[in-house]
């Protein structure tokens, strides 16, 4: 394995504003990112893959790739969070397992977005249509999850897990605005023609990575800051957010391989299922599963896994990817 390639990524500028926010909170500076700030930031983000993932998409056209990508990406929304539950049932209870389980099926965009920044930087390319695969492993995985807590409280004899019907369920986690602006812009992306295309490219290609930098930024003072509460979970939930990412991308990397699909987009489906949610499935817990502890499946996300992935996991990753595809 290539030692460099993890390397440059720590001097890659995205990843070096995220360590500048964990240092600003380890050096109690009161740098902050005004408030209205980080939420532009990441609806900027999810406009601008979005919009390009659609374009591309609507230059390449559907082909046989696309289809087993798509599909590829609801069979790992599906089989995670089925196996991440039956583990944490035996360390917690029903809505806290039915929770993380959620969080680890589904994905996280900010993930998704560097490893495609990262992936644009080494001249790699990927089909439009991982986007749309990202979109797809929102919801499965929030839905299998609750299925899951329902099922075993029955079993249970208990009535916990029951609020809210799948339907309601559904149309949630479409609806949620992170989900629901990602999948309206692949549309207008797919729609548009190239001088659309053109015409917003100053905004939705050219300044991307500087807000990258200004949204990995406050992700660092945010991770930080969350960093104290996962010690009051204990032991094995540390762990499970370091090593189920692992677990999880040697499973999307093997169906990737399994199914010859190229190396760009191989990359991203292993960097999908290695990540984890802390924008939809909080909002959909809410109402879904309302006695779990955000405290415990949020710090997980975004204090441990989401670091590890976006420095380490992306270039081993990719790494990985490199040598089976060679």
């Amino acid at each position: 394995m290539d030692i460099t390639i993890i390397v440059s990524n720590f001097t890659n500028p995205p990843i070096l504003f995220f360590f500048l926010g964990v240092l600003a909170v380890a050096l109690r500076s009161n740098l902050t990112i005004p408030t209205p700030l980080p939420r532009f930031f990441a609806l900027y983000l999810l406009f601008s893959i979005g919009f390009k993932g659609g374009v591309e998409l609507h230059k390449s056209g559907l082909q046989t790739e696309v289809f087993i990508c798509l599909l590829l990406a609801m069979l790992l929304s599906i089989i995670i969070p089925i196996y991440n539950f039956l583990l944490l049932r035996r360390r917690t209870d029903l809505q806290n397992a039915g929770a993380i389980a959620a969080t680890y099926g589904s994905i996280s965009a900010v993930t998704f977005i560097t490893a495609m920044s990262f992936l644009s930087e080494r001249g790699l390319p990927a089909g439009g249509h991982m986007v749309a695969a990202m979109a797809l492993m929102e919801a499965p995985a929030i839905i299998i999850a609750v299925i899951m807590v329902r099922l075993a409280s029955k079993t249970e004899g208990n009535s916990n897990g029951h609020n809210g019907s799948l339907r309601h369920l559904l149309r949630e986690a479409l609806t949620e605005g992170s989900v629901f602006l990602l999948l309206g812009s692949l549309l207008i992306g797919i729609t548009t023609n190239e001088a659309g295309a053109e015409s917003v490219k100053p905004f939705s290609d050219q300044i991307f990575r500087g807000m990258l930098c200004l949204f990995l930024l406050d992700m660092g003072i945010v991770s930080a800051r969350k960093m104290g509460a996962i010690r009051k979970g204990g032991l094995f939930f540390t762990l499970f957010a370091l090593l189920m990412p692992l677990l999880n991308a040697a499973l999307g990397l093997l169906l990737s391989y399994a199914f010859r699909l190229e190396a760009g987009n191989a990359f991203l489906m292993t960097v999908l299922a290695a990540s984890a949610s802390y924008i939809a499935v909080p909002a959909a817990m809410r109402s879904a599963l309302p006695e779990a502890n955000p405290g415990l499946f949020v710090t997980m996300s975004l204090a441990i896994t989401f670091p590890l992935n976006i420095i380490l996991g992306i270039p081993v990753y990719f790494q990985l990817v490199q040598w089976l595809w060679n």
